[in-house]
């Protein structure tokens, strides 16, 4: 790898231009150019509109929606910063795709999560920056550095702003206990975690709660939903409980058409705070939905991280001081 230059430069995929703005804008900066084309075959063609050789390079590229064409047009993008002579890439993945399929739990089955990360190394990444991985061992799937963020300090300051008379923070499954003990310390909270058993791609039957959730504001946390299951049947729980209200925070919100309907239909929630690692799925009306739908950025960290990882500064350090 070639010396890095001084300064650095900002490029973006179509995955998700508005948060790329945002970052950019948090950083005092219009994005880079790039041309990036789309034939009728279906094809991807980019072309980088400015000089990269030497430069410190970051592509924010989130593997969702579609994210079979988003990683496509991301791996093109490095390819092409690659042969333009950049000195470093760092592949920006607010949301890395293909995280659920992270071990073998079936027989003949792929861990995509892993060779997702090889095609990134392949396709010319130096090192990662992605946030709020479904499960942390996806880490180990990487052979550069990866810096991993976590929204929890966005959504920390808006559950504070809240001011809950009674909050209690829940875990909506056995996998999410951990983060959700995190949050408890944090914010001087009870702890609940749901039961359940997942009986479907897309359903879910929550059988128990382990904790007292009665009069309640319940803060139930998760790294993500696509299709409202784990949410809809946490929170039916703990509504049977006597929960007061029901608030759920998650990182990321790749919703489907079936999710899209559940939460419409039978999701008994108050408010569903998301981030805007995605965007919101096309055609989707929050104005539509029974409950409060909030979306919060999470430009500037991104933004800082990527200030810290140019500079070479701690970007754990994020994360140390509330």
């Amino acid at each position: 790898m070639s010396e890095v230059k001084g300064d650095f430069m900002i490029f973006s995929g179509t995955a998700n231009p508005p948060l790329a703005e945002k970052v950019a804008a948090y950083l005092g900066r219009p994005l880079n150019k790039i041309d990036i084309k789309h034939f009728p075959d279906g094809e991807t063609f980019c072309q980088v509109e400015e000089t990269v050789r030497g430069q410190d390079v970051f592509v924010i590229q989130s593997g969702s929606p579609r994210p079979n064409d988003s990683y496509m047009e991301l791996f093109i993008i490095m390819d092409a910063l690659r042969r333009g002579s950049a000195a470093r890439i760092t592949a920006v993945l607010p949301y890395y795709g293909y995280a659920r399929q992270d071990r073998k739990d079936q027989p003949r089955v792929p861990i995509t999560a892993k060779l997702v990360a090889n095609l990134l190394e392949c396709a010319g990444a130096n090192r990662v920056l992605t946030m709020d991985l479904h499960a942390n061992q996806i880490q180990g799937f990487f052979d550069i550095p990866l810096d991993h963020l976590h929204a929890e300090p966005v959504i920390l300051k808006y559950i504070r702003d809240q001011h809950f008379a009674r909050p209690i923070v829940v875990a909506p499954d056995t996998g999410g206990a951990k983060t959700a003990y995190g949050y408890s310390r944090k914010l001087g909270t009870g702890l609940a975690i749901v039961a359940k058993q997942r009986t479907g791609d897309s359903t879910v039957d929550a059988f128990s709660v382990v904790g007292d959730v009665k009069g309640c504001d319940v803060i139930m946390i998760d790294d993500m939903t696509a299709t409202g299951g784990t949410l809809s049947a946490a929170a039916k729980l703990c509504r049977e409980h006597g929960a007061k209200s029901v608030h759920a925070f998650v990182s990321h919100f790749p919703l489907t058409a079936k999710g899209e309907e559940r939460l419409m239909n039978e999701t008994q929630l108050d408010e569903l705070v998301v981030t805007d690692s995605i965007p919101l799925r096309a055609g989707f009306d929050p104005s539509k939905l029974p409950f409060k739908l909030k979306s919060l950025s999470v430009a500037p960290l991104i933004g800082e991280a990527i200030k810290r990882i140019h500079s070479d500064a701690s970007v754990n350090d994020l994360f140390n001081h509330e």
